[in-house]
């Protein structure tokens, strides 16, 4: 799967992807509007991207910060949340100010955004407050690398089809057993575990 490009802006497609050429290829990368916004033809660039595979195909999403691919990961690992709507959050809300606005339930910001209704912003507030980055107080041996890395995972196995539940269970049972900064090692357990369960 694709996790990073690095090579050169050739056009911007509308108003939410961009075609980036690496070594003769080109790419076309989905990016907020903020994003697009950067990448000026025939400059370089370097982005995060995630490899969204769908049994009709797949799609590129791109990001400039790691943070924020992290941030969209979240976002499609929740119940009925598609990589569209994902965008359209990250497009009005930085990574900080979305883990802010779950964290103190507020509703008014995430629904704020186009497409995101309350029943959505709460179900958001629901599922996902407790999969954020714990807040600085916490115990330090819970952030870094290792809470990078479970992000990194759930978000190539929501890109998968795996459901939120499957995947929280999955994390659970694999975590405690694997390295916790080696999202590849994680994977590969996970997927094991999930295909043990589906029989």
């Amino acid at each position: 799967m694709i996790a990073s490009l690095r090579g050169t802006v050739l056009e911007r497609v509308g108003d939410d992807a961009a075609l980036v050429e690496v070594h003769g290829v080109g790419y076309r990368v989905h990016v907020t509007p903020r994003t697009l916004a950067e990448m000026e033809p025939t400059t370089a660039v370097f982005l995060h991207v995630h490899h969204h595979v769908r049994d009709d195909g797949g799609a590129l999403y791109g990001f400039l910060a790691a943070d924020e691919r992290r941030a969209f990961e979240m976002l499609i690992g929740a119940h009925r949340v598609g990589p569209t709507t994902a965008m359209a959050i990250l497009a009005h809300l930085s990574p900080a100010r979305l883990a802010d606005a779950l964290r103190a339930g507020d509703l008014a910001a995430l629904a704020g955004v186009p497409g995101v209704g309350r029943k959505t912003a709460e179900r958001l507030v629901l599922e996902l407050r407790d999969r954020l980055s714990p807040e600085p107080d916490a115990d330090p041996s819970d952030r870094g690398p290792a809470a990078a890395a479970i992000a990194d995972v759930r978000g190539a196995l929501a890109g998968l089809g795996y459901a939120p539940d499957e995947i929280r269970d999955a994390l659970r049972e694999v975590r405690p057993h694997a390295d916790a900064a080696d999202p590849e090692r994680i994977l590969r357990d996970a997927l094991g575990v999930l295909a043990a369960r589906r029989g």
